[in-house]
């Protein structure tokens, strides 16, 4: 039987054209690079995220030069937009104003009640969600020095909620973050199961990969399978396109992604007489764009190839300076190694046909 992660269901938050929580799927966020005053380079950038599959862009929000280039690049893209601001309460609500789709701050870094009362006001009249941004290494002085990192971060967030609520502002999302894979999970744990608001997930300064790819699919990971998290983001220094790819693959492990092409593939033993991992990169690299789930099968012998892959709709196996083309785990035909990654291409937009 299949196994999959039943989510807790949370508040469901429109966040441009797509939503966050609720029986909403699991979405995958980044944020640009580059400065949101290059409205060139952010367009592109955006651009380029969306081909990769990203749902959420969220831009830095410096200055009202910022805000200005925000309200250009709106109008350049459908992409939901989060205008990220800190201290300046005022940017907030010129960034709501500017076509923001969610705004991420910290209530209590934007001055008095009074300040944080307008930007409220300003996003409910707009029906613009707030992420509160709850991060181990920024949080309260005064939080009590006995508790545990993650209930501090608990209290940090329960605050920051409580003041939006007191003017009566809901639409709200938070992220419980650290670079330590376990005040993660208990952070986001703890939080879940005191509140129903949608939880966004990361692993805050993971570094460079593997080692970022590594602590996010486990932070994040530990969390989906529970059934925890409505929208992720990998940190990960570097092109912010590799997040988008790691977090729709972390999806896909976790079956929270049922659409697109997986790939599988064995990892190389003393039967492999074909060159696996170059086959296995070529394959990837082809593998065209759809909405179809399908699995596909890169196996190194054709031994247990076919037999370790039967779950995979079609693949190939390699022989003896040859390969075997396999569906649901039966070879059908050999093909050499020169052909292989064409015939199984080929054989892969077959079946798109088919089931079009």
């Amino acid at each position: 039987m299949e196994k999959r992660s039943v989510r807790k269901l949370t508040k469901k938050i429109k966040v441009g054209r797509i939503s966050i929580g609720g029986d909403s799927p699991v979405s995958v966020q980044s944020m640009l690079d580059v400065p949101t005053t290059d409205i060139d380079l952010a367009i592109a950038q955006i651009y380029r995220l969306e081909s990769a599959g990203c749902d959420i862009v969220r831009l830095a929000i410096r200055d009202f030069v910022a805000v200005e280039a925000f309200a250009k690049i709106r109008k350049s893209t459908e992409m939901p937009l989060v205008a990220d601001i800190h201290f300046d309460y005022r940017l907030a609500i010129s960034a709501i104003e500017a076509g923001a789709d969610k705004i991420r701050i910290n209530p209590g870094n934007i001055g008095t009640k009074e300040r944080v009362r307008e930007v409220a006001e300003t996003a409910k009249s707009k029906d613009v969600p707030i992420r509160i941004g709850v991060n181990a290494g920024s949080l309260p002085e005064n939080i009590a020095p006995h508790k545990s990192l993650p209930e501090k971060m608990l209290e940090a967030a329960i605050r920051e909620i409580s003041i939006l609520e007191e003017f009566e502002f809901t639409d709200i999302v938070v992220s419980m973050k650290s670079h330590d894979i376990f005040d993660v999970i208990e952070a986001n744990r703890l939080f879940s199961e005191r509140f129903d608001y949608p939880l966004h997930l990361g692993v805050t300064e993971a570094g460079l990969p593997p080692d970022a790819l590594i602590k996010g699919s486990l932070g994040i990971g530990a969390l989906l399978v529970e059934g925890i998290g409505d929208t992720i983001r990998f940190s990960i220094t570097g092109d912010p396109v590799e997040e988008v790819i790691a977090g729709k693959d972390l999806l896909q492990a976790c079956h929270l992604h049922e659409k697109g092409i997986e790939l599988v593939s064995c990892p190389v033993c003393g039967r492999c007489r074909v060159d696996l991992a170059n086959i296995a990169a070529k394959v990837k690299e082809a593998l065209p764009n759809t909405e179809r789930k399908l699995v596909v099968a890169v196996m190194g012998c054709e031994v247990n190839g076919p037999g370790e892959a039967k779950n995979a709709d079609i693949g190939i196996a390699g022989g003896d300076n040859c390969f075997f083309l396999f569906k649901d785990g039966v070879p059908i035909k050999k093909v050499s190694v020169e052909d292989a990654v064409s015939s199984l291409l080929g054989e892969i937009y077959s079946l798109l046909e088919e089931t079009r």
